[in-house]
């Protein structure tokens, strides 16, 4: 495989002297890499992400099933979809890399943002990281919404009900479990859809020089959604239970806010009181659906805190009420 991606840069690039810099990432359990490669000819790196199936499939948390191996490699068909049909729809305000190349054989050439000063990485997000963040997925959403996401996750992010089944059985008896598919369909039956990143953590997001712009990568799980999907994922990879308790208002209109301007700026026509309504409702519901996923797949999870136990019960009483 490295020679047979040296041969496709070469072609592509018309430089026969390309050569592989350095591996950036393994691909999560063996499923390949992502790597920086040089063209002295034009002077310019390139982002290379090679998918190839292992030959046998290893998951640090046990999860080795026939399922988890086809959902991962549709899901690098989803990304390969969304680099080739949408990403030339995202502006600077929900940048995404430029697509080189999306080839047949699990190759996709991207440039590397790197190069354009997205060389920012951040593990802890500071109020300016997070608020960067959250414009955003604010803006993508409002880019996408509306949008029927041919070719993406009909369903986005990795862990709906719909792709978890195993760890649906895998959970303690209880409330959380018999919601869990009235949630499922509450998102998902949701009057406003747009496409959601579906992994939206810090981890994804490349921060520019400036302190004012920033990139998104890895869209494996995009697909249609409720914005508030997103956002509650992303918040629960910022902050603590105490801090979420603490600034959970305050966060929701930085996202609201930014979401009205966002829809302005692409001339989106919607009624945005009865949005900004449904989405509000539903973000308990979003973060319970997490919960969900967690419960299963890692019942230890640190992410599960007393702020997501709160979001659960607000829709536990919620629909136990409506019986």
């Amino acid at each position: 495989m490295p020679e047979e991606v040296l041969s496709v840069l070469r072609d592509i690039i018309e430089d026969r002297d390309v050569y592989k810099l350095e591996t950036v990432q393994r691909l999560w359990s063996g499923y390949g890499e992502i790597a920086r490669y040089y063209s002295p000819k034009k002077d310019k790196h390139f982002i290379v992400k090679q998918v190839t199936a292992p030959e046998k499939v290893s998951h640090p948390r046990g999860w080795n099933t026939q399922v988890s191996h086809e959902r991962k490699l549709h899901s690098y068909q989803v990304e390969q979809s969304f680099y080739q049909e949408y990403a030339t729809l995202c502006d600077r305000f929900c940048r995404v890399p430029d697509t080189i190349l999306v080839a047949e054989n699990g190759l996709l050439i991207l440039e590397d943002l790197d190069e354009c000063g997205f060389v920012v990485r951040r593990e802890n997000g500071d109020s300016r990281s997070v608020e960067l963040g959250i414009r955003w997925i604010a803006y993508f959403h409002a880019r996408f919404l509306l949008h029927a996401g041919q070719g993406l996750w009909p369903v986005g992010t990795y862990w709906h009900l719909g792709t978890r089944l195993d760890e649906l059985q895998a959970m303690e008896k209880g409330s959380l479990k018999n919601y869990a598919e009235s949630i499922d369909q509450k998102l998902n039956q949701a009057r406003y859809q747009t496409l959601v990143h579906g992994d939206a953590k810090l981890a994804n997001f490349c921060f520019h020089l400036n302190g004012e712009d920033l990139a998104a990568v890895d869209f494996q799980y995009v697909g249609r959604g409720v914005g508030v999907k997103d956002l509650a994922y992303f918040l629960g990879c910022c902050f603590n239970s105490g801090e979420l308790m603490e600034r959970e208002a305050d966060l929701l209109d930085c996202y609201f806010n930014h979401l009205q301007i966002a829809l302005n700026h692409y001339q989106i026509p919607v009624d945005w009181e009865s949005l900004k309504l449904e989405w509000t409702e539903l973000y308990p519901l979003a973060w319970t659906d997490f919960y969900r996923f967690l419960a299963g797949w890692s019942p230890g999870h640190y992410k599960i805190n007393s702020y997501m136990h709160s979001q659960f019960e607000k829709v536990e009483a919620v629909l136990t009420a409506n019986k």
